[in-house]
This record gives structure tokens, C-alpha cells and sequence, in this order.
């Protein structure tokens, strides 16, 4: 009778382990990927331009120091960031910005690629407004983002645009749904709203739980 006991314990502390080390190593992963892939950016680049000067090593891969071009890459987007404050190279940013968005075939990508950036980052972020929206049954709700207020472009007057994110995917749905069908999250940050719905709700809320006052009817409000 005790082993059956013991094999179920070694499935217990095996599923433990696994719980423990899963995280670790896939964040581990996932950083050290990024850092190899950008720093692996400047080599490539360098090779590319002077082949004489930088050449192969004996593996067929441009020779590198290992963080220069990680740290390279880190501050020219950093010095991007900090000239593009200043008027002048504003004004070129913008020629260009509209260049590019202007340009049959390549605007399309640029476009979406910019909008996709900017509406987690930067003045026009659209990830900001959480929020519980109705889509099927007026007794299940989702947590969404409120990324268009008012869509009379669409003949739509008494709707909003909200996306719903899926869980455990960078991926999700867009919904045209009536205002009185969509509430407010005011107790909770769009990062812990975002993040509890891509864990697929088992992650732990940091702020206070939900109060009533918290699920703020837009249709209600306007």
C-alpha cells in the first residue's frame, strides 16, 4: 500500500517543481531570446556594410562582442527618443511619418505596425480604459478596452469599439457593442486588467478588489 502513496507524491513534488520552474525558465527564455536577437542586430549590420572589417568567424557568424550591440541598439532608440522632443527633428519625423503613410503597399504596414506600438506606449494609447463589456448573454461579461468612444463613421451612434484580448495569446477580438453594455473599471489598472485577462483569470488582482462603485455604466454616465 505505500507505493502507490510515494508515486503519488513524486507526481505531487514533480507538478510543484514544474510550477516553480516553468515561469522561471520561460521569462528566462523569452529575455534571453530578445537580447540575443538585438544584439545580434549590430554585427549583421556591421558585416553588411564593411565585410573587409568585420569579418566571418570560423562558424560562418559575423564576430561580435557579446552586449555591444545590445547596448548600441539601447541608445540610438534612446537618442532617437530624446531628438525627436526638439522642433526641428519633430517637424522631420512628422515629413516622414507622413511620407510613409502615404506610400501605396508600405503604408499599410507601417500604419498598423505604428498603431500597434503606440496604443500600448506614448500620448495615444489606447489600452488605458478597462473595462467589463456584454457581448452574448446580458449575464456573462469580458474584460475589455474601450479603443473608440464613438463610431459615426460606421453609422453606429450608440456604440463603442472594444477589444477583448485572448488569454494565453497576444491576440484578440474587436467588438462594436452598445454603450449600456459596456462598464467601467475604475478599481482596477489596465495593466492588472490586461494581465488577468490574458492569464485567463487564475493571475491574483494587485490593487483592492472590486467594489459596486467600481462598474460605472457608460450609457449611464452620458
Amino acid at each position: 500500500m505505500k507505493q502507490p502513496f510515494q508515486f503519488k507524491k513524486l507526481i505531487h513534488f514533480f507538478f510543484q517543481g514544474l510550477i516553480i520552474l516553468a515561469p522561471i525558465a520561460i521569462t528566462a527564455w523569452a529575455v534571453l531570446s530578445l537580447f540575443n536577437f538585438i544584439d545580434g542586430i549590430l554585427p549583421n549590420l556591421l558585416h553588411l556594410l564593411l565585410p573587409d572589417v568585420f569579418k566571418l568567424d570560423q562558424y560562418g557568424y559575423p564576430k561580435r562582442i557579446p552586449g555591444l550591440g545590445f547596448l548600441v541598439v539601447i541608445l540610438i532608440v534612446l537618442s532617437v527618443g530624446y531628438i525627436s522632443s526638439s522642433f526641428i527633428v519633430g517637424k522631420l519625423v512628422d515629413l516622414f511619418d507622413s511620407i510613409l503613410e502615404r506610400t501605396p503597399g508600405i503604408k499599410i504596414i507601417y500604419t498598423t505596425v505604428k498603431d500597434f506600438f503606440e496604443a500600448f506606449a506614448g500620448n495615444k494609447r489606447k489600452f488605458d480604459k478597462a473595462v467589463l463589456v456584454s457581448t452574448e448573454s446580458t449575464d456573462v461579461w469580458r474584460v475589455g478596452f474601450i479603443t473608440h468612444e464613438e463610431l459615426h463613421e460606421f453609422g453606429l451612434h450608440e456604440y463603442m469599439a472594444v477589444y477583448i484580448p485572448q488569454s494565453y495569446a497576444f491576440a484578440g477580438h474587436l467588438y462594436f457593442v452598445k454603450k449600456e453594455r459596456v462598464r467601467i473599471l475604475t478599481d482596477i489598472s489596465s495593466a492588472n486588467a490586461m494581465k488577468f485577462a490574458i492569464s485567463g483569470g487564475v493571475t491574483e488582482i494587485d490593487e483592492d478588489h472590486i467594489s459596486p462603485k467600481s462598474h460605472e455604466n457608460i450609457a449611464g454616465d452620458s
